[in-house]
C-alpha cells in the first residue's frame, strides 16, 4: 500500500487553470499505476485520468481528453493533473489514486489506495 497526499485544489473562475499534485509515500511509488478521480456532490465518483508506472502511457476519460493532462515524477513521488479551460461543471472533489495494473477502462474497484481528496471550484 502506499499512503497519498492530494494538494493544489482551490477556488477558480470558468476557463482558468490549476494543477493538482498527489504526493505518495514509500519507495515503491514507481510500481503502481496512478489515476484521478472526481466526485461531485450527490454523484459517483469518476474515472478522471491515469498514468502508467513510467509516465509514457495514459488514459482520459472522453470528455476531458484535451483539456487535463496527467503526468508523475518518480523521482519525486509525485503525480500531477494540470486543468486548464475549466469549467463550472469540473466542480467536484478530486482524488489521487494508485493501482498495482495498468489497463485501460479503469474502475473505482481497480485502485487499492486513496488519497483524502482536494476540493475543485469553479465559478462562472
Amino acid at each position: 500500500q502506499v499512503q497519498l497526499v492530494e494538494s493544489g485544489g482551490g477556488l477558480v473562475q470558468a476557463g482558468g487553470s490549476l494543477r493538482l499534485s498527489c504526493a505518495a509515500s514509500g519507495r515503491t511509488f514507481s510500481r503502481y499505476a496512478m489515476g484521478w478521480f472526481r466526485q461531485a456532490p450527490g454523484e459517483e465518483r469518476d474515472f478522471v485520468a491515469a498514468i502508467n508506472w513510467s509516465g509514457n502511457s495514459t488514459y482520459y476519460a472522453g470528455s476531458l481528453k484535451g483539456r487535463f493532462t496527467i503526468s508523475r515524477d518518480n523521482a519525486k513521488n509525485t503525480v500531477h493533473l494540470q486543468m486548464n479551460s475549466l469549467k463550472p461543471e469540473d466542480t467536484a472533489v478530486y482524488y489521487c489514486a494508485a493501482s498495482g495494473s495498468w489497463k485501460l477502462d479503469y474502475g473505482v474497484w481497480d485502485f487499492g489506495s486513496w488519497g483524502q481528496g482536494t476540493q475543485v471550484t469553479v465559478s462562472s
